[in-house]
């Protein structure tokens, strides 16, 4: 009798302990309903007092900060190639070299330029044959010593080799070779590349050795005398903005050193996301500064409404900002936002579907730790 209330009083215990770890087990799950949003119990709240609250619209007047890149009108952005192809024989530019204009920027090699100014000599010498073939024929008709269709013949040849000629010295002009220079005795087995602007080198794609067709470009050139810096600017701050404004623009890499601009075109278009660029003119031009480069940039603004939380409200994880917004009883989700100017006390957010919401406006460094360490 007494091993049977043994057993039955063993079972009881055990029953109870499981009961009691199921009920805290589901209390400390009940704190995570996914990874971005957390529903707290009576006691977490307390704990963690919470506070909520709605935008705020206060006037805020402080600086712009925006992003963009460096960038170059298609007119300063020069693509050097060869006009009858040919093998690269030599070159010096390495990409951000300073070039100046006329300067010689690499050699070509080919069999087809000696074929040119053979082609070009040897017109040039049967030119004088046929001009004077021409003249006798033309004196003879006069005369009625010759037909009419000899001295047309003759006229006919006479011309055709002097368009010739005319269209082969082009020829070598366009490759670099003056037709003045060449003679039977020199004819230039390679031809000179040279600068057409002042500038910096941007892009180098080819190496000695490789043989390159007219398409083909060699180097991509940039002319420094219009580089500008093109900012993305959402729709909402468009209107704070105006031509003149004075931008100071900085590299991650070096934020320290500030970059003055000068607002030179607002764009009108918006973008899918609902952006337009703002171009921006360097008073000073940096050859650090090439195409491409990411840049930021702040611009001060005059005093304007925008939706605000108290900066409390605000936490940062991961590089990035958030808020938490109620989304039901003790429930409250993670919501990314892009954190702006700040005044006594109250930060501008930028945030979509506002209308109504209610935010957490204290307590919010608990709920981020509470949220991830579940997570964890």
């Amino acid at each position: 009798m007494k091993t049977n209330i043994f057993i039955i009083a063993a079972a009881l215990l055990l029953s109870a302990c499981g009961d009691k770890k199921q009920t805290n087990d589901e209390q400390a799950s009940s704190a995570t309903v996914n990874e971005n949003t957390v529903k707290l119990t009576d006691a977490q709240l307390r704990n963690a007092g919470i506070e909520t609250g709605g935008l705020v619209q206060r006037v805020i007047s402080g600086t712009l900060k925006l992003s963009g890149k460096i960038d170059v009108p298609p007119q300063n952005m020069i693509s050097v190639s060869v006009p009858l192809g040919g093998y690269l024989k030599s070159t010096n530019l390495l990409p951000g070299m300073h070039v100046k204009k006329g300067e010689t920027i690499a050699v070509i090699e080919d069999q087809q330029y000696i074929q040119l100014q053979q082609d070009y000599l040897t017109a040039k010498a049967k030119l004088g044959v046929l001009e004077k073939d021409y003249q006798r024929q033309k004196e003879l008709n006069a005369s009625q010593a010759a037909s009419d269709k000899v001295a047309q013949q003759a006229e006919t040849d006479y011309r055709s080799d002097r368009i010739l000629v005319t269209t082969l010295a082009e020829k070598l002009r366009l490759t670099g070779i003056d037709p003045g220079r060449i003679n039977e005795g020199h004819i230039e087995k390679s031809i000179n590349i040279h600068s057409p602007i002042d500038g910096f080198v941007s892009k180098v794609n080819i190496n000695i050795g490789k043989y390159v067709s007219p398409t083909e470009v060699l180097f991509e050139l940039v002319n420094p005398t219009d580089i500008h810096l093109a900012l993305k600017v959402f729709e909402k701050d468009l209107g704070q903005l105006q031509l003149g404004q004075k931008v100071l623009a900085y590299t991650n890499n070096n934020p320290d050193k500030k970059y003055e601009c000068k607002i030179l075109l607002i764009g009108h278009d918006l973008s899918a996301d609902r952006a337009a660029d703002v171009h921006c003119h360097f008073e000073t031009y940096d050859k650090s500064l090439v195409p491409g480069t990411y840049m930021n940039a702040e611009v001060e603004v005059k005093n304007t409404a925008a939706n605000t939380l108290p900066t409390d409200a605000i936490v940062d994880f991961e590089g990035k900002s958030y808020v938490f917004r109620v989304t039901g009883d003790k429930t409250y989700q993670m919501v990314e936002v892009k954190s702006e100017e700040s005044l006594n006390g109250y930060t501008r957010i930028d945030i979509t579907n506002t209308t109504g919401n209610k935010y957490v406006t204290k307590g919010a460094y608990s709920l981020l730790m509470m949220l991830k360490n579940k997570a964890e």
